[in-house]
């Protein structure tokens, strides 16, 4: 809740619009905390939803097909650097948490919170402090020492999680998406939405320049 007592305003952005409703229903019965004022399906529409409703937090998902919800968040915060911008996502991987925080998310939450908790956490962002799911928060501690220590794998510092890291080492070896799909017993889909983050965390936008990049770093040789 606000400091004038009003409920904490909100905006919800997924690209499943049966997250958007859930987390609604989910939220019906705080409404005197925590007030849904707009929602946009994918983060291309967001930018306008949240231009227009000005919210006290944006609630989005890490991971969307087309620009992710990183993305959306590195982008209202240039616009808006006052913008707090929550996490929720199904992925429990430090990575995706330091990859939130690094650009400027408020809170990184899990889709398996309960609906208290998540009034609770929202209120708190409000207020001025960073949600971190508690079951990440000491495993989080722990990476980050040991990202320090370089005891890791090939491409953590560049922000890589341990499968995009394993994708990225295949398409180095030149296997193509169906090759590294057959591989790791994934779908072909999986694999070029693990290449899209891949390219975004490295900077590049197509497996030459992935290719390149992880040889001049070092990630592999």
């Amino acid at each position: 809740m606000t400091a004038t007592g009003s409920p904490v305003r909100i905006v919800l952005v997924d690209d499943h619009e049966m997250v958007i409703e859930g987390l609604k229903a989910m939220l019906t019965a705080f409404a005197d905390r925590v007030e849904v004022v707009g929602q946009a399906v994918g983060a291309e529409r967001a930018m306008d939803v949240i231009a227009d409703l000005k919210p006290d937090i944006v609630l989005c998902d890490v991971r969307m097909q087309g620009s992710s919800g990183l993305d959306l968040c590195r982008d209202l915060r240039e616009r808006d650097p006052e913008q707090k911008v929550v996490m929720l996502s199904v992925y429990d991987d430090e990575q995706y948490l330091f990859q939130a925080l690094r650009v400027g998310a408020s809170g990184y939450l899990l889709k398996s919170i309960s609906s208290d908790e998540l009034v609770r956490q929202l209120e708190f962002v409000h207020n001025g402090e960073t949600a971190i799911d508690p079951g990440m928060a000491a495993r989080a501690v722990d990476t980050a020492a040991r990202l320090q220590r370089d005891e890791f794998w090939p491409g953590a510092r560049q922000g890589l999680t341990q499968r995009e890291s394993e994708i990225l080492s295949y398409v180095v070896n030149g296997l193509s998406n169906r090759g590294i799909a057959n591989k790791l017993v994934i779908g072909d889909e999986t694999v070029k939405s693990h290449l899209r983050s891949i390219y975004r965390k490295l900077g590049v936008s197509d497996r030459a320049g992935a290719v390149a990049t992880a040889l001049r770093e070092g990630i592999f040789h």
